[in-house]
């Protein structure tokens, strides 16, 4: 159903059963898949593709131009995948000619007030709590959980399955599995609870104990813990993964807890 105060551009495409309701915009080159409601007010701006069952709340203005002063028009683009929602008052902005596009995955949770900025790439299952706000280029993997008011530095990259404490300022790389918290940002330990509600056994959970024991308590610097962790614990996907994250994270990671 699309209500009669809705402004469509001509270009747009709308799949089918997407509900639009009062006073949404839609502007050019957008499409829409099947499923999805816009709710009243909400604008997509331009060059937006969006997926199935995705819901749009109130206000939110998704697929604006990206508030970067290197920005001079150039054609770029949001792509947004399945089953998302965006809550009252979501920005979510295009790409620039950096990365060109920005990107957001399925089964994604942003809540109230949230802004993703230009270039960034979110991937699946990841909750932002209300008012998180993403500078530019920013990465998130899956299943990671942002408190509320989080502030992430432009290209800072959140692993897979972290914890973020509410109201957080992340200026470095967090790597995956682990809790971050206190000012300033630092390692408090693993996220063993989500990890065990999503599936992962008890040896799974004590090699990521035992990785990150030697990467953050043991007094060595990255690099040599690296060295460390290469030589003394049993190779696994777990192990391969979090150093491949140590290794290509350019900004450097974030402290451990000092106490």
């Amino acid at each position: 159903m699309i209500h009669s105060t809705a402004i469509i551009h001509h270009t747009a495409k709308i799949g089918e059963n997407v509900e639009i309701e009062p006073f949404v915009t839609i502007g050019q080159n957008v499409e829409i898949g099947d499923g999805t409601v816009v709710m009243a007010k909400a604008t997509i701006v331009a060059n937006t593709k969006i997926g199935k069952n995705n819901r749009i709340f109130h206000s939110a203005v998704i697929g604006g131009e990206p508030q970067d002063l290197k920005f001079v028009g150039e054609e770029t683009f949001l792509e947004i995948g399945d089953n998302n929602t965006f809550r009252e008052f979501v920005t979510v902005s295009r790409g620039t000619a950096s990365r060109t596009k920005t990107v957001i995955g399925n089964n994604n949770l942003i809540m109230a007030y949230c802004h993703v900025a230009h270039d960034c790439v979110l991937r699946d299952n990841i909750i932002m709590s209300n008012a998180v706000q993403l500078a530019g280029e920013v990465e998130i993997d899956n299943f990671a959980i942002l408190g509320g008011g989080a502030l992430i530095h432009q290209f800072s990259k959140i692993g897979k399955h972290v914890m973020l404490q509410g109201g957080a300022l992340v200026n470095k790389d967090i790597p995956p599995f682990v809790m971050a918290a206190r000012d300033p940002i630092c390692f408090v330990g693993i996220n063993s609870v989500g990890l065990r509600r999503r599936g992962f056994t008890n040896e799974q959970i004590t090699d990521i104990q035992d990785i990150y024991r030697i990467v953050f308590q043991s007094g060595l610097i990255v690099s040599n813990a690296v060295q460390k962790v290469e030589t003394e614990i049993a190779d696994s996907e777990i192990k391969t993964e979090i150093l491949d994250f140590i290794k290509n994270a350019p900004r450097g990671i974030l402290k451990g807890f000092a106490g």
